[in-house]
């Protein structure tokens, strides 16, 4: 198994362990666009607690990425996916939060599903 293979599996085992259903292929495809980070300790995680931190998701991701417009509604998403992965779970995957994200708005496409 390659290390890609490797983190999918984790990130999978992540999401079953905490019955949130998805989609294989898109948490595959997710991960794939995070590149190299997804191998580095800091990189692959993201803090529920760290207001830079989200800023980053809601600038880096949901508007860059995915092409979303800036409001209160990224603000309220990003903090529903929190909620939803846990806020006392330390491992907040990022490949996790992104694909919780894309398919809150419906996003598939940007990733050819």
């Amino acid at each position: 198994m390659s290390k890609f293979d490797e983190k999918v599996a984790l990130y999978s085992k992540f999401m079953n362990d905490r019955n949130l259903a998805f989609k294989s292929d898109l948490l595959t495809a997710v991960t794939k666009g995070l590149g190299p980070s997804i191998y580095k300790k800091d990189a692959e995680t993201v803090s529920g607690s760290d207001a830079k931190e989200l800023l980053t998701v809601k600038n880096n991701f949901l508007i860059k990425k995915l092409g979303l417009e800036d409001g209160p509604k990224l603000d309220e998403a990003i903090q529903e996916v929190m909620e939803r992965i846990g806020k006392s779970e330390r491992n907040k995957y990022r490949a996790v939060v992104y694909y919780m994200l894309t398919e809150k708005f419906s996003k598939e496409a940007i990733y050819g599903m």
